[in-house]
């Protein structure tokens, strides 16, 4: 990400992709190079893009026998049209980028302590949409981003309206002027549920790599709900097939958001998982039932005395009480097979069915969440 011509040269600037076989397959291998190099770069605001490659030496399909793989093509598959290929347009670019400024609505500005630098940096998130003059252009330079850092990402159809854009921009200074940087973004899709109200679910979240463990997406995915929780249209807000990194940051913003809530006060808490905490977080901050319940199983963890045994008991079953419904729907399939299975194949399905291993299974998992919500108490406690 290149925010002075210095930067082209710079290592300490460059970072390198998590994924790509999306692009180049599961081996994750371009085939027939020696010495090979895909450089990106991009202009740290509007992310123009410059494409080179380098090598020093290529197989030859006549001496050969054999073709090395067109890497520029793939690249080509991913990144938008219009990019540059030689550094000194590139760099007559970035002399422009003074001009760059965020899209669509500004509505969250924070600031975090830059420790290298001694000083607060200035962050800022904006709403924006594909009506913004620039966005469609600049998204679509954006989005490129995915491939490499989201193990299953895929590119959204812009033409469709219900999409909402959020996006994290750093201010920064150079030369006396104020410039803006990406950080990174949110797409969010907006279901219609009967018989007037939106679900606003969460697609793709990402955070540049150079900006990741700064707290931005704490930032991002609050600001995000807050913009949510002001529409009386919307429902609740949920997440499309989310990884673990995202279930820990939503734990976290989730908790916050509704460690202040009296349906979440010690004292109902130690009562047990009710409606009213249903309700009350599903009217006040659009949060769902299911995050709901896990919101009061970490806050109910901090409101225990796990070195009670009492305490400790009835936290612990109430919590595999709720794991232990796979398991038990298992056991009402075995009760019907009971009835319909003969003696051999029931055999079969009980040597599947190891009770022992079941309760094992259920102690690991109890185990690990409690490490998890541990962790996340911990940066509620920081915050």
């Amino acid at each position: 990400l290149v925010r002075f011509p210095e930067d082209l040269e710079d290592d300490n600037t460059t970072f390198n992709p998590e994924y790509s076989h999306q692009v180049f397959g599961d081996d994750e291998i371009a085939f027939g190079y020696k010495g090979l190099k895909i450089l990106l770069y991009y202009i740290a605001g509007n992310l123009s893009t410059l494409f080179r490659i380098e090598y020093t030496s290529k197989v030859n399909e006549k001496f050969d026998c054999v073709e090395a793989d067109d890497v520029e093509s793939k690249i080509r598959e991913i990144i938008p049209p219009g990019f540059c290929t030689n550094t000194d347009d590139f760099v007559s670019l970035l002399e422009k980028e003074v001009n760059f400024k965020p899209f669509g609505m500004l509505l969250h500005t924070y600031s975090v302590h830059n420790e290298e630098a001694g000083e607060d940096i200035t962050y800022q998130i904006y709403k924006a949409d594909m009506t913004c003059p620039g966005f469609r252009e600049y998204h679509e330079r954006l989005q490129t981003f995915l491939m490499w850092f989201i193990e299953t990402a895929s590119f959204i159809d812009v033409d469709d309206e219900r999409w909402n854009y959020f996006l994290v921009f750093e201010k920064y200074n150079k030369d006396g002027a104020t410039l803006f940087a990406t950080v990174g973004y949110m797409t969010v899709y907006n279901y219609y549920v009967y018989p007037d109200k939106t679900r606003p679910r969460v697609s793709q979240m990402l955070i540049l790599p150079p900006f990741q463990g700064e707290g931005h997406g704490a930032q991002l995915l609050e600001t995000v709900h807050r913009y949510y929780m002001s529409s009386p249209t919307v429902l609740d807000i949920t997440a499309e097939d989310p990884s673990e990194n995202y279930v820990k940051l939503r734990d976290f913003v989730l908790v916050k958001l509704c460690q202040d809530l009296l349906c979440f006060s010690p004292g109902k808490l130690m009562q047990g998982f009710s409606q009213e905490m249903v309700t009350e977080a599903q009217q006040k901050l659009k949060i769902n039932k299911q995050h709901t319940r896990r919101v009061y199983e970490i806050l109910r963890l901090r409101a225990t005395d796990m070195g009670d045994a009492e305490q400790s008991r009835s936290y612990r079953l109430d919590i595999k009480r709720r794991l232990i419904g796979p398991y038990k729907k298992k056991q009402r399939e075995l009760a019907k097979m009971r009835r319909c299975l003969r003696p051999e194949e029931l055999t079969n399905q009980l040597n599947q069915i190891d009770l022992n291993m079941q309760h094992e299974q259920l102690e690991e998992s109890f185990q690990q969440l409690v490490s998890d919500y541990r962790r996340v108490l911990e940066r509620v406690a920081q915050a």
